[in-house]
């Protein structure tokens, strides 16, 4: 599949507001979103959140237990997918899943998941965009890189040129 858009991460520190992990779509479009983490029995998998555009959602709530989160996040309406190669179990309908090996083997999809580095925040947010030329909220410590928009679906970019060397 396609990546889509960009991805900023929040990490919310300022107001003595609930400590959550939340996502937001920042898109036009419907998105659906899976979450990866490991916690004290292990490796986990949860879907789907559905998110309209210009909506967020809190996917867990109280304060941050690990330090890397990660997502694989699809856009319903565009086509393509928010992703990145940290493999891990997921399927088509709502699901929780334990652990990440044998995917294929135990019935599920296999599929790559972009991590998110908390920092050990007690708070995330994460936006999903649809373009690298919106600025990302800025968080208290650093800014996160925008990703860039793909192709329209469907269509995938001329490969680049290869030398002959």
């Amino acid at each position: 599949m396609l990546l889509l858009g960009g991805v900023a991460a929040v990490a919310l520190t300022a107001m003595p507001a609930a400590a959550d992990f939340r996502i937001c779509n920042v898109t036009k479009s419907r998105v659906g979103v899976s979450l990866g983490y490991k916690d004290n029995d292990g490796w986990a998998t949860e879907g789907w959140w559905n998110l309209p555009a210009g909506n967020c959602e809190t996917l867990l709530r109280g304060t941050l237990a690990a330090r890397f989160y990660y997502i694989y996040a699809v856009d319903y309406d565009r086509g393509g997918e928010w992703s990145g190669q940290a493999f891990m179990c997921t399927r088509d309908k709502e699901f929780t899943i334990r652990g990440t090996e044998d995917c294929l083997a135990r019935g599920y999809d296999r599929t790559g998941f972009f991590e998110l580095d908390t920092g050990d925040q007690p708070s995330w947010t994460v936006q999903l965009t649809e373009s690298a030329d919106q600025v990302p909220m800025q968080p208290l410590q650093s800014r996160v890189p925008m990703l860039q928009t793909p192709p329209a679906a469907g269509r995938l970019p001329a490969p680049a040129p290869r030398s002959r060397n």
